[in-house]
């Protein structure tokens, strides 16, 4: 192996250094070698010989050998071998038994040289990819800066240093524009191989978790743990709601998140690009929990079958469009952030009048 490409020595120190700096086994690269250097000999000369390739684990030297079966008179000389010349390459040899005859074909150093120094390259891109995969992998549920790179087909792709992030369409704020160039961050939603081992990082901007780590990021005392985000619901571009608690009485959660003069809160607003944002106080009687939910909206009563997972809201009837919201929204995102199934709100008005009509049902 010294014709070109790189020569046994060079091979052998390529070898220890990937292994040493990428953890790539010795054996598992030679053996990658020695399977590459058999289809690049059966692909060039076309050979129909039982041929095998040993790589010299200490020198790096390829040998190249025809493997016969030992018989006592030999009827293909191809794939066979007469005992009595069998034993002059091997005194041990036996019927029934094989033989290695060395081949020294013509070029094959070159090919040896060129398809090892191939091999590695193909070892190392794989062993990148995987510590990429890895690396990324590790770090899900994380969020990530990235420049955009293709922005059509419902599709975004962003560069992300090592690797591509993708963010599909679903995962995309539907009020949003994307542009080649920009600079955006999203959510590390998943970590896939595609195609040929090439990690691909799932991107979401739309997604409720997103708003979270936003959260944990702006506002430190969620980082330390002093205020615990118990729950979020989200209308992507629209509006989210999030429910905070502190153990500490003497720690407002609220007013940590929005901040003085809503200062927190609109970092986090204007990364989300004007999304609204109702900050919560969770608490765990679920009536209270339920009415501090339908904020911006101010409710008078709530009446609650907890093994049905229902309640009844009463609302001024100047609030009932606010509660329930445009398209419902509002009721919905309350039910998704108290986990309740459902939430009927009715306006005070409305529930007189159903309260009169049982009345006279009754008399």
């Amino acid at each position: 192996m010294k014709e070109e490409g790189i020569d046994n020595k060079q091979l052998i120190v390529a070898i220890q250094e990937l292994e040493k700096e990428k953890g790539i086994k010795k054996d598992y690269l030679l053996d990658s070698i020695e399977s590459a250097l058999l289809t690049a000999y059966k692909r060039n000369y076309n050979s129909q010989e039982n041929v095998k390739v040993v790589v010299d684990r200490q020198t790096g030297a390829s040998h190249l050998y025809s493997v016969k079966e030992v018989v006592e008179h030999a009827e293909n000389p191809i794939l066979q071998i007469g005992l009595e010349e069998a034993r002059k390459v091997d005194k041990e040899a036996k019927i029934g038994g094989t033989v290695d005859i060395e081949l020294v074909p013509k070029n094959f150093g070159r090919i040896a040289a060129q398809t090892a120094k191939q091999v590695i390259i193909q070892k190392l891109r794989e062993a990148e990819r995987e510590i990429i995969y890895s690396d990324y992998s590790e770090r899900k549920g994380e969020i990530v800066s990235g420049i955009i790179q293709k922005a059509d087909q419902g599709i975004v792709v962003m560069d992300l240093g090592r690797v591509e992030g993708v963010m599909p369409a679903k995962e995309q704020i539907h009020t949003e524009t994307y542009r080649v160039n920009d600079k955006i961050k999203g959510y590390i939603l998943d970590v896939k191989k595609g195609a040929k081992g090439v990690p691909q990082v799932i991107i979401s901007r739309a997604c409720p978790e997103f708003v979270r780590k936003l959260f944990e990021f702006e506002i430190p005392e969620i980082y330390e743990g002093v205020i615990e985000i118990k729950a979020v619901s989200r209308d992507a571009g629209s509006r989210s709601k999030v429910a905070v608690y502190s153990p500490n009485e003497n720690i407002d959660p609220v007013g940590s998140c929005v901040g003085q003069k809503g200062v927190r809160i609109q970092n986090i607003i204007n990364e989300l690009h004007g999304e609204k944002i109702d900050v919560i106080e969770w608490n765990a009687d679920p009536s209270i929990y339920i009415s501090s939910a339908l904020l911006p909206a101010q409710v008078m009563a709530v009446d609650i079958n907890e093994e049905e997972k229902f309640a009844q809201v009463i609302v001024p009837d100047d609030q009932l469009s606010l509660a329930i919201g445009k398209s419902g929204q509002n009721a919905r995102l309350a039910a998704e952030l108290t986990g309740w199934k459902k939430i009927d709100i009715k306006s005070e008005s409305q529930f007189r009048k159903i309260l009169e009509e049982k009345m006279k049902e009754e008399e």
